[in-house]
């Protein structure tokens, strides 16, 4: 029995201790909860301090658009759960029984909360252990499949945005085209598709928006970058392009892909940016958007193409009425009121051309109109923009412009210093324009100006704002052009990773202080047109710049031009020449700047002393578009050989100021000419002499004989011409008697003629082509006495009073 007892007691002794321990810590809890209070609120004291820490430590992750840790989201919830409201509540009608067994209901209730005291001490200590402990509070997120891009009205697009899902879906190619001309709502068609894809069922495991816009360089970098974002891997800033490339193409080529391109203006190889062409095994497919069909064709969309077109008058109207205010709307389309105001409502609508852009830009600059006053005013400033010589969108902006305040028109001009594709975000930008003293030291103000720039739609809101990117842009590309800026910052050349200078049309500047060699990392620079130009060989100090692909220059000599042409590196990135002020010069032959292979636009100007200017035989291949000859008073001889010759590609050109010429008819020859500008010519009769008598058309046919030419300047018709002359400005030509004889002008939109008072006809006929013309522009004076080869020429309906 004993032994009984003894064995039962050994088993029950665990118990009995436990039981103690227990009975032990209830009594701790009972007799020292002052003690364990005061313990309770030091540690919530030391939890509150790491809680402060940890949230700190998350909301710098989420700034850097990174995600909180799930562990120390957890810890975040637990520490939120705690409330100690009603232990102190309860805690605190405790101190008014002091007496330890006043009763056994006040024993009871201080056992309990001193056990609810030690507990919560006991949690206390161990978040605030767990929370010094943590040494990762966020991480970059896996990328959803579509990012949300910003989204403006799409009215009037919903049919194009059915059909870029249909082709999409159905389409047999995995490259879609779309394309049309600028502002006709091509980036917001992409943003509002991209967007639909977030709530739509598709397979594509990640849907990459970039916007390319590449009217001169490529921007593989930038491109690059927004690809390891979307597909978040990590980024390498010392790799090299071509390296990043080919782990590009092996990433994207794992995955189904939807690649969106944004604004492509001229080709380029996929691959070279790290994208692998799509095709039906893999599944994945390119849209890309441009201004030009050709373009779309070169990118591989062949078979799937779109062309957008400008919003049918309904749905143009629409949106035009959707930008006005409420008091406005109703001065436009209340029948009770002023029929003035809706009929120069419509005028300023139909200026728009049915282009969104326009709408959105023209719309919003006049929703505040109400009364008849300000609408014809607005009517007649908007008219008289649109007979300026300048690109119709840019009259179409530059009234919304005209209408900001100086400080507002001074920051948007700001804006242009940063390139066209990508974003800034507000914070930095405020802090530029507070830094060049644009604002006096009011950010609340610049917060303001954007808003109003963004109302005023000459500012986009962008998905993807960060001030690191903002500054990485501003130092890779700076941009003076069309500033009055005379000297570059003497310490320049320390920004070291400057890709891009534009420093073109600036009439003031006067030095560069040597920055321009010394920034080894240039692929942009352009000089051209500027007041700063090369006068010196010695001067011409850029076979530095190895990075170097395009190349703007202004020339003031004719030894520095004959350098340059024969600098192989420097020669191969000439895009823009301008020649100034070169005295001795007397002829130019096109074939001398045969290195130049890459020349687009030439601009010869001021040189006094110029008299031939020779487009001989082309014995290579010549890409020159662009051809201006201003303020050359002995130019009277232009030589152009037969075809191929090196005018044959230019699309536009503009004269000025060449007294001696007393006719043009070499431009017979330009077939690919698009556009003639002709101004202040005092010595021009005839545009096209197409008398072969003519003692000038001879004496100039006889030059060409001597220098080893034929027919350069042939009146010859045999073969068609003018095919794709669009437009024909001539101002200020007081001699001018005639263009040429009426014949076939099958693209010809536009005449425009100002104080030209001895020209008495217009080659226009009823028996002759000229199906797309849409205006004859000029005074009523001078409509009224042109004289017309029939009288069915006179179409009074195509001429617009000036």
């Amino acid at each position: 029995m004993a032994e009984t007892i003894s064995a039962a007691g050994s088993c029950l002794e665990p118990l009995f201790g436990c039981l103690l321990e227990a009975a032990g810590r209830e009594v701790a809890a009972f007799l020292r909860i002052k003690s364990n209070w005061s313990d309770l609120e030091k540690a919530r004291d030391s939890l509150r301090a790491v809680e402060t820490t940890v949230r700190a430590a998350v909301t710098a992750e989420e700034d850097k658009l990174n995600v909180c840790d799930p562990q120390v989201e957890v810890w975040l919830k637990r520490v939120d759960e705690l409330r100690p409201d009603a232990i102190d509540v309860d805690y605190s009608s405790l101190l008014g029984f002091s007496c330890l067994c006043q009763c056994t209901v006040h024993a009871r209730r201080r056992a309990s909360i001193g056990k609810r005291v030690v507990d919560a001490l006991e949690e206390v200590n161990k978040l605030t252990e767990e929370g010094r402990q943590f040494r990762t509070f966020g991480f970059k997120p896996p990328p959803r499949a579509v990012s949300r891009l910003s989204q403006t009205e799409t009215v009037g697009l919903e049919p194009m945005l059915a059909q870029v899902h249909d082709l999409l879906e159905k389409g047999e190619s995995s490259i879609i085209g779309v394309w049309g001309q600028g502002g006709i709502g091509k980036t917001t068609l992409l943003h509002a598709f991209n967007n639909d894809l977030e709530k739509k069922d598709h397979n594509y495991q990640v849907v990459i928006f970039i916007e390319v816009s590449n009217s001169e360089t490529l921007n593989t970098v930038e491109m690059q970058q927004t690809i390891c974002d979307r597909l978040n891997l990590p980024w390498n800033e010392s790799e090299t392009v071509e390296k990043r490339a080919k782990f590009l193409v092996k990433a994207l080529a794992r995955k189904r892909f939807l690649l969106l391109l944004d604004d492509v203006r001229k080709r380029f190889r996929l691959e070279d940016v790290g994208i692998p062409t799509p095709d039906t095994k893999s599944q994945s497919k390119l849209i890309l958007t441009s201004r030009f069909q050709e373009v779309c064709f070169q990118m591989g969309a062949q078979r799937s193409r779109i062309e957008m077109k400008v919003l049918d008058d309904a749905a143009a109207w629409n949106l035009f009425l959707s930008k006005l205010s409420n008091e406005a709307f109703a001065a436009v389309e209340s029948p009770n009121f002023n029929k003035v105001v809706r009929d120069q409502a419509r005028k300023i609508f139909f200026s728009c051309g049915g282009l969104p852009l326009a709408l959105n830009v023209i719309g919003t600059a006049v929703a505040g109109l109400e009364g008849p006053r300000e609408w014809i005013s607005a009517a007649n400033d908007i008219n008289m923009l649109n007979n300026e010589d300048v690109d119709e969108m840019f009259y179409r902006l530059k009234y919304s412009y005209d209408r900001l305040k100086p400080t507002q028109q001074q920051c948007f001009l700001y804006c242009t210093l940063f390139p066209e594709y990508g974003s800034i975000s507000k914070e930095p930008l405020v802090d530029y324009w507070l830094a060049e003293g644009l604002l006096l030291n009011d950010r609340q103000k610049g917060d303001q100006i954007i808003q109003s720039l963004i109302s005023a739609s000459l500012l986009q809101t962008s998905s993807s704002l960060s001030s690191k990117n903002a500054r990485h842009w501003l130092h890779y590309s700076i941009s003076t052009c069309h500033t009055r800026i005379r000297i570059l910052p003497e310490r320049l050349w320390l920004l070291k990773e400057l890709r891009h200078l534009d420093l073109s049309v600036t009439a003031e500047l006067e030095d560069t202080l040597n920055n321009c060699s010394k920034l080894f990392k240039l692929r942009v620079l352009n000089l051209f047109r500027s007041h700063y130009g090369i006068s010196d060989v010695n001067d011409l100090n850029l076979d530095s710049l190895k990075a170097l692909m395009f190349l703007g220059i202004t020339i003031y000599a004719e030894d520095v031009l004959k350098k340059l042409n024969k600098t192989s590196p420097l020669a191969k990135s000439t895009y823009r020449l301008n020649l100034k002020y070169c005295r001795k010069m007397h002829s130019l032959k096109i074939s001398d700047l045969n290195h130049l292979v890459h020349l687009e636009e030439l601009y010869v100007e001021s040189c006094y002393n110029l008299s031939t200017l020779d487009a001989d035989a082309e014995l290579t291949t010549s890409g020159l578009e662009l051809l201006t000859l201003s303020v050359l008073p002995m130019l009277e001889n232009v030589i152009v050989a037969p075809t191929p010759h090196h005018f044959r590609h230019i699309r536009k050109l503009a004269i000025s100021s060449c007294p001696k010429l007393k006719n043009i008819t070499w431009v017979l020859k330009l077939e690919m000419l698009e556009r003639l500008v002709i101004t202040n010519c005092d010595g021009l009769l005839k545009i096209v002499e197409e008398d072969s008598g003519d003692e000038a058309e001879t004496m100039l046919e006889d030059k060409c004989i001597d220098d080893g030419q034929s027919a350069c300047n042939s009146g010859d018709n045999t073969h068609a011409e003018f095919l794709n002359l669009r437009s024909i400005v001539l101002t200020d030509v007081k001699m001018l008697r005639s263009i040429c004889k009426p014949r076939n002008f099958p693209s010809l939109e536009t005449i425009r003629v100002e104080d030209c008072p001895n020209l008495r006809s217009i080659p226009l006929s009823s028996t002759y082509n000229c199906g797309k013309l849409k205006q004859v522009c000029g005074s009523v004076e001078w409509w009224e006495k042109l004289e017309w080869e029939d009288k069915e020429g006179k179409e009074s309906k195509f001429f617009i009073p000036i």
